[in-house]
């Protein structure tokens, strides 16, 4: 039973434990963090594609800003938005909700956890501000680059000189953020084994649930090298050892290799999490019980292995021996086969079924289209050595990231903001400017992230700051798909502004919620209130059926529009 007594503002929202609060403080802090990762990214965009001008809110752009906005966007989207969206956010308001439990396992852990989070978004944005400005060497802080003098072969300067620099603030960010992704990792691992619903076996929690698992025990078995790999760097740095200076014996390549060997994981860390939010939204607006329900659990673990595998396929230009590169190029492509069979188990679940277009339905196909069709096919282009010597470093990468990020990443968010709005608030987002946003952000991501495909395939390298001097060079077309790529881009970040304020609008003047189950849904959080209580439940709940047997009332039931809302 709920015993816990009703709190105040302050207390919900500075020092609450319940899962819920918390989850929501993470929420709005990554969307600062969003915010100011997104301003970087229509400055260094409006400086590609017209160079001489002055950037509105910014200013002429010179070749130290280009460096700092390029590498601390990808820095705030990678780290910060993506983990801790899907890892964070997404474990906590949905992890005790769907295996019917009353907060995690270890709420006060839960707590600090965020506070770790909140002290790395601190760091990361005093960074910006150290006297020597911002990070500019790569958000894959690859030394020399990342040490900010480009060399270790100088003076030593004292502490103080070295510590107030954007590299160590930067890299200090890097260390609590993981910290806090790893107490929020432990706590969402024991909270599931211990504290499912009575007859919930763990072959029936919902997908989601294995997948932000899956995800987070990921992250623990590959985070450790990098962890030992930054206090190396911050070493480096502010004391002067040389682990990754050539000119002390060390080797700057031992970076790569630390790096890369989280940095692909948590590719599939990222991804993870989406992919189970996406099989809750398809099952149920088909629905139909989701095909293959354990299969699509094998195959994640499958590729949870294989992804320690992969990582030199991102060096593959930086020297490696090329036997190991025919080893690394095989099992990039061996790792494919595992997402093959869970999208066609998606498409499966598709087939036959009684479809509603919902909005969340409408991201989540949109999710899978573009992540299959252009994210995931150019990967195993790049996965490909012979191709990956050309294509490295060009705007080929970037758009295949891109596609393979924002699909999953922001399109995954999405479709899952739009499907439990209204369990966590009690209101529904307005639904004419759901769809607004949702073709606004389909199209002009498309039309952003595809001419960088073209771009790429000529030659254009990504970490240039001005490329009239290489145009010579160039075929005609490529400033106009710059053009292109640009304006896309600022249309949809602006386009971002109508989620936002649906978003903000909706919790004070939105709809309420006619049902506690508008979806007609046959997970656990359906048969709590909306929005759930301090507790979750006031009778928890005992399961019988596995989470996509729709065995519960209702289910033949007609879907009308005001459920859609």
């Amino acid at each position: 039973m709920n015993t816990h007594k009703k709190q105040g503002f302050w207390h919900r929202f500075f020092f609450s434990l319940d899962h819920k609060d918390i989850g929501f403080q993470y929420m709005l802090t990554i969307f600062v963090m969003v915010a100011i990762g997104g301003f970087f990214a229509y400055v260094f965009r409006m400086h590609l594609a017209f160079p001489d001008m002055k950037v509105p809110l910014f200013g002429l752009v010179t070749n130290k800003d280009y460096n700092m906005l390029i590498t601390n966007h990808g820095l705030i989207m990678m780290m910060w938005l993506a983990l801790g969206m899907l890892l964070a956010v997404a474990g906590n308001f949905l992890i005790p909700i769907m295996i019917g439990t009353d907060d995690m396992a270890f709420p006060k852990l839960n707590k600090i956890s965020y506070w770790f989070f909140l002290i790395s978004v601190i760091l990361m944005i005093a960074s910006f501000f150290m006297p020597k400005g911002g990070l500019g060497g790569g958000w894959t802080l690859y030394p020399p680059l990342s040490t900010g003098d480009f060399g270790y072969n100088t003076p030593y300067k004292g502490f103080a000189d070295r510590f107030f620099t954007a590299n160590t603030f930067v890299l200090l960010a890097i260390v609590f953020e993981f910290t806090s992704l790893l107490m929020g990792g432990i706590n969402f691992f024991v909270t599931t084994l211990n504290k499912r619903a009575k007859g919930m076996s763990l072959f029936k929690m919902p997908v989601v649930v294995w997948m932000i698992n899956i995800a987070s025990v990921l992250f623990m078995f590959s985070v450790g090298p990098l962890v030992a790999g930054t206090f190396m760097l911050l070493l480096d740095i502010n004391v002067g050892t040389g682990f990754y200076d050539a000119y002390r014996g060390g080797d700057p390549l031992l970076w790569e290799h630390l790096f890369w060997f989280f940095g692909h994981p948590e590719v599939y860390v990222i991804l993870l999490p989406p992919l189970g939010i996406l099989a809750e939204i398809i099952s149920n607006n088909s629905r139909k019980p989701l095909f293959g329900y354990k299969f699509i659990i094998k195959m994640t673990l499958l590729a949870g292995i294989l992804s320690m595998m992969v990582w030199a396929h991102h060096q593959f230009v930086a020297g490696i021996n090329p036997k190991a590169a025919t080893v690394f190029s095989i099992l990039t492509i061996i790792i494919s086969l595992p997402f093959a069979g869970i999208i066609l188990a998606y498409i499966a679940t598709l087939w036959y079924g009684k479809i509603r277009f919902t909005l969340p339905m409408k991201w989540a196909l949109g999710a899978i289209t573009l992540f299959t069709l252009l994210g995931g096919f150019t990967g195993l282009h790049l996965g490909a050595s012979v191709f990956d010597i050309y294509a490295h470093d060009t705007s080929f990468v970037v758009a295949h990231f891109h596609y393979t990020l924002f699909p999953t990443v922001i399109f995954g968010t999405y479709a899952a903001m739009y499907f439990w709005f209204n369990k966590f608030t009690g209101r529904h987002l307005n639904k004419t400017l759901g769809n607004i946003h949702f073709w606004l952000t389909f199209i002009f991501f498309n039309g952003f992230a595809f001419p960088l495909f073209l771009l790429g395939l000529a030659g254009q390298h990504r970490r240039i700051a001005d490329y009239r001097q290489f145009e010579f060079l160039m075929q005609d077309p490529l400033p106009l798909y710059r053009h292109i790529a640009t304006i896309s881009a600022v249309i949809l970040i602006l386009t971002q502004f109508i989620f936002i304020f649906n978003f903000f609008w909706s919790l004070k003047k939105g709809k309420r919620v006619e049902s506690n189950n508008p979806w007609d849904s046959n997970t656990l959080e359906w048969q709590t209130s909306s929005p759930p209580p301090h507790g979750n439940f006031e009778t928890y709940p005992v399961v019988h059926h596995g989470p996509y047997e729709y065995n519960m009332p209702g289910k033949d039931k007609d879907f009308t529009p005001q459920n859609e809302a």
